[in-house]
């Protein structure tokens, strides 16, 4: 019997819950390819190396910002007929990889779509082309003009990198100073959170005054295939870390169906062709506006709470669908789930966590996954990556599954010790 086809990854989410895909693609009866420039950044604990050990069937060393280099270390896969598929779980690599779907011949988003998706800015300019409504928007490249740009769109207003993901960097300013500050902080370092360079300057936008939503796509061959609408919770500004979702949404039908065209308005005008596609979305007084667009499946536990409600893996079901297969879309349960985030109430040292035991109580609570360890600095949570755990919860309706969410992530709390100022 022949070896069955390798599935390649270029880079993956951190700890165990990254490495899930690689688990799907095993579940598909692929060899899953786990392409890194550093398989430590993999390996920071017991259960990740044995998951690694267990899944992966080879790790290929490559330079995972480079196109180029992601292609010659799966060529000799491509060239003995045995690499089905390649594909980007993160934003950061979402280029590279359509560079190397198209370079080896497998299907893949085009790479022009995985550009524009990949920097804000050039999301901005593509959608105001094609007369979407986007806020009002300045690219700065100094201190100096970021603040005057913020001037002339109006305070408060955000200010953000241009290609980071999780809403690292995101941060509202409601002063000439905090821009000119946040400009400072922003540039100090020029490579991104994975290692990448930094475009120059920041993206200085219009505050939107409203409630987020995403829209989950999935485009085939057939056209855009609409997964569904996810309702959103953010953490208190001047950041905009997500702590928590509810999928379906609890939006009346026109709403809801509001969102879902905004969102695939925009991605027809980036051109994104191919493969799966979470689009934020700002429902304001003036109807939907686009926050962005990440060119790869709903990150966290959206993916999870979307198979909890509805039966539909879609991570597995991208797999699927990059490795030359039809994907399978068919609604199994008509339910809900709701995903909820733990974090710091203060910076400083960890010292575990409260009320697990009460969790036990609550009959909807799904999962429960603690990611720090006692004894980690911590930090409030400024962005998705402080974030310390998560747990899920599955109801009959999105109302209930939301209600029952926030009631499990008040019984679980994180206990610390909080740093001397």
């Amino acid at each position: 019997m022949p070896d069955a086809p390798a599935f390649a990854f270029v880079e993956t989410g951190r700890g165990a819950v990254g490495l899930q895909p690689l688990l799907r693609a095993a579940e598909l009866g692929l060899r899953p390819l786990l392409v890194t420039a550093d398989v430590g950044r993999y390996t920071t604990s017991d259960e990740a190396r044995a998951l690694i050990d267990r899944t992966v069937h080879a790790t290929v060393p490559a330079d995972t910002a480079d196109s180029t280099s992601v292609t010659e270390a799966l060529r000799p896969y491509a060239e003995r007929g045995g690499l089905a598929g390649v594909m980007a779980i993160i934003d950061y690599h979402v280029p590279v990889v359509a560079e190397t779907a198209r370079a080896l011949g497998l299907p893949g988003l085009s790479p022009a779509a995985a550009h524009i998706a990949r920097n804000k800015l050039r999301t901005r300019q593509t959608c105001a082309e094609h007369g979407l409504l986007t806020p009002e928007f300045r690219h700065a490249r100094s201190a100096g003009e970021a603040a005057r740009a913020a001037e002339s769109i109006g305070f408060p207003c955000v200010v953000k990198p241009l290609t980071e993901s999780a809403s690292i960097g995101v941060r509202l300013c409601r002063t000439a100073e905090e821009v000119a500050e946040h400009y400072a902080a922003l540039t100090a370092d020029p490579r991104d959170a994975r290692g990448g360079v930094k475009p120059d300057g920041v993206l200085v936008e219009e505050y939107l005054i409203g409630y987020e939503v995403s829209v989950e796509v999935l485009v085939t061959p057939e056209g855009p295939q609409l997964i569904g609408v996810t309702d959103k919770s953010l953490d208190a500004h001047p950041y905009f870390a997500e702590i928590g979702e509810t999928f379906p949404t609890q939006l009346p039908d026109p709403v809801r169906d509001e969102a879902a065209q905004a969102a695939l308005d925009a991605l027809k005008a980036i051109g994104h062709d191919f493969g799966a596609a979470h689009v934020e979305i700002k429902m304001t007084a003036d109807g939907p506006r686009l926050v962005e667009i990440n060119a790869r499946p709903g990150g966290a536990q959206i993916g999870r709470i979307i198979h909890e409600a509805s039966g539909i893996d879609v991570v597995r079901e991208a797999m699927r669908l990059h490795a030359g297969g039809r994907p399978d879309l068919t609604v199994r349960r008509r339910a809900a789930a709701a995903s909820r985030y733990l974090t710091a109430p203060a910076d400083g040292v960890l010292r575990g966590f409260a009320g697990r035991e009460l969790l036990e109580r609550l009959p909807s609570v799904c999962a429960v996954d603690l990611y720090a360890a006692a004894g980690s600095v911590v930090r409030r949570v400024r962005n998705n990556a402080d974030v310390l755990g998560h747990l899920v919860v599955r109801a009959d309706t999105p109302a209930e599954a939301a209600r029952w969410a926030d009631t499990a992530a008040l019984m679980l709390r994180a206990q610390v010790e909080r740093t001397p100022c």
